[in-house]
């Protein structure tokens, strides 16, 4: 029997919602779905956890400064086909947050709230999926 390994890489990503019911979203500046909009998160990196990373792209993406601790895991998306590159599996995160004022840095083309009655037409990866299951609790 031939034993055959899957490389898996390891994000998280971030629902920052306001009180008065908008999500913080990056409109992403590379491939792929360079140019669709997208929760803040990225790659977890070596010796690092996945809320610290998901609180370090959140900055790195918008300049919205958040404690990891503030985060509350909300689940783990890994379905095979969730991202083109391969697989990759995501731990997601969510925090009530003031509506501040944010701008796209690092590698997003913009960063900005959105009303979740008015969201874009698509998101990236499985993106809407997880912000379902954030807004149906």
């Amino acid at each position: 029997m031939t034993e055959t390994f899957e490389t898996i890489r390891y994000t998280a990503d971030v629902v920052a919602l306001t009180p008065s019911g908008d999500v913080l979203l990056i409109e992403r500046d590379w491939p792929p779905y360079e140019g669709t909009w997208a929760l803040p998160g990225g790659h977890v990196d070596p010796g690092e956890t996945s809320r610290a990373a998901a609180a370090r792209e959140l900055e790195e993406e918008t300049g919205l400064l958040m404690a990891a601790d503030d985060l509350r895991q909300i689940g783990v998306w890994d379905s095979p086909g969730r991202d083109p590159r391969g697989r990759y599996v995501t731990v997601a995160y969510a925090a009530i947050v003031p509506d501040t004022p944010v701008a796209a840095q690092d590698d997003a083309r913009d960063a900005r709230w959105w009303p979740l009655n008015n969201l874009p037409e698509q998101l990236a990866f499985d993106h809407a999926d997880i912000l379902r299951a954030v807004t149906a609790h």
